[in-house]
């Protein structure tokens, strides 16, 4: 009987840990795609503003942004991964001890600087390992995930000759696009729906109008 109870522990342990891990890679891939759509829109909307008649230097320039983007992107969640996880690495070595594995012993040892935050990592020092997100798969899913919101802007510059036509589809595009991705992170992170929404819609719109007025005055052809 007790070891039924324990493999029910188990594999409801291990079931939250997968969902966790799900979650974190998902949340990383949908932060990828945000950028990814924002930036190269924002970008090309930029290219546009200032050469609008150019417009392989403006399919050149998106398709520069997204592939430099996507590779900054995959190595700083690269980076930022692998350093997540030598901390914890460390914090185990520092605070893994017999002793801290039992509350009353801990209560009657504990000492300033150890928290029970530390306490309870040590305790669950292998489910916390495999629920951190392994550097390789973080880095390729930003990575990805960043070529996949471009594609979106890169893709009505191509398709779409009218300069102005391409501009205010553009913007519609995404706007809808980020409306989506701020829901999606919303319901990953427990955050509220229509407050990041709105948060995400606003910030792009921000991006995308601050870009393209910046560099309109550059517009040559316009001054003509």
């Amino acid at each position: 009987m007790a070891s039924s109870h324990t493999n029910d522990n188990q594999t409801e342990k291990t079931a939250k840990q997968a969902a966790v891990e799900r979650a974190q890679w998902l949340r990383a891939a949908i932060l990828g795609a945000n950028d990814g759509l924002l930036s190269t829109t924002s970008l090309i909307l930029g290219v546009s503003a200032a050469a609008e008649h150019d417009r392989r230097s403006i399919i050149l320039s998106g398709l520069a942004g997204a592939l430099a983007g996507a590779f900054s992107m995959a190595a700083g969640e690269f980076v930022s991964v692998s350093t997540q996880r030598d901390i914890e690495e460390k914090l185990f070595d520092l605070h893994e001890q017999p002793k801290l594995h039992h509350d009353e012993e801990y209560s009657r040892t504990s000492t300033p600087g150890r928290t029970p935050v530390m306490r309870v990592m040590v305790e669950d020092q292998q489910g916390l390992m495999k629920v951190l997100p392994s550097p390789h798969k973080a880095a390729a899913a930003s990575g990805a995930a960043f070529l996949c919101g471009a594609v979106v802007p890169l893709a009505f510059s191509v398709l779409v000759v009218e300069n102005i036509v391409r501009v205010g589809m553009l913007v519609v595009v995404a706007t809808v696009v980020l409306a989506v991705f701020g829901g999606v992170g919303a319901r990953l992170g427990g955050s509220p729906v229509k407050v990041s929404i709105l948060r995400v819609v606003v910030g792009g719109w921000l991006a995308m109008a601050v870009t393209y007025g910046l560099l309109k005055p550059f517009d040559r052809d316009g001054h003509e």
